[in-house]
């Protein structure tokens, strides 16, 4: 399966344009941005958990990293409400699930195999900007745009953005609540948010690898 998969072109997806597609779990359905594999690939979804559902107890060979939408997403490290970010290293594993339901943004095997960071935090909404995580290679931010702020910036290593809350506008195209966008290596990011302001997660710098392969 190739969802979005050439990495030197713009790619875009609307969250109320896409079609939930059931997951191998009961009650746990997922929305492709991005796939290169069949039911182990490098992936960036966004999975909704039925209350009571749960995946099987599984590694993460290529490293997992989400940022809770809704509801309480759980494993047996603990429960992790709407705002948690977390990463879980190659060699890492849990069992997920959501007594009350959930739903996640989520990127798969798109780790350094050497990679043992942990990361476990909450998005603070109060700020105008908050780093969640960066390395040599990438960094990752939780952003909040005022009404009508213009946000200009270069992408050498490319870029995702994803609508947490709100809306804004980039090249003539509007993007609203859990929207994404991917610009390639050597982009530039021109967007202007909508008239209540947007809360975006972005990733940087870690498309480089994607392009040259």
């Amino acid at each position: 399966m190739r969802i979005n998969a050439d990495f030197t072109k713009r790619a875009a997806v609307h969250f109320e344009d896409t079609p939930w597609v059931p997951s191998p779990a009961p009650g746990v359905e997922r929305k492709m941005l991005d796939r290169i594999g069949e039911e182990v690939a490098r992936a960036t979804t966004i999975v909704r958990f039925a209350p009571g559902s749960a995946f099987d107890a599984h590694v993460h060979d290529g490293g997992e990293e989400f940022l809770v939408l809704d509801g309480v997403f759980q494993d047996e490290h603990g429960d992790f409400p709407a705002g948690s970010y977390v990463r879980n290293p190659p060699t890492t594993s849990h069992t997920p699930a959501a007594a009350e339901g959930a739903v996640i943004l989520v990127k798969l095997h798109q780790f350094d195999p050497a990679d043992r960071t942990e990361v476990k935090t909450r998005a603070d909404g109060g700020a105008a900007q908050q780093q969640l995580f960066q390395d040599a290679v990438e960094t990752v931010t939780l952003q909040t745009w005022g009404p009508h702020h213009a946000v200009s910036l270069q992408a050498p290593g490319g870029l995702e953005v994803f609508v947490v809350d709100g809306s804004y506008s980039e090249n003539g195209e509007d993007f609203t609540r859990w929207d994404w966008l991917r610009l390639p290596p050597g982009s530039r990011f021109d967007a202007t948010a909508g008239a209540d302001g947007a809360k975006v997660w972005m990733k940087t710098g870690h498309l480089s690898q994607m392009t040259a392969q």
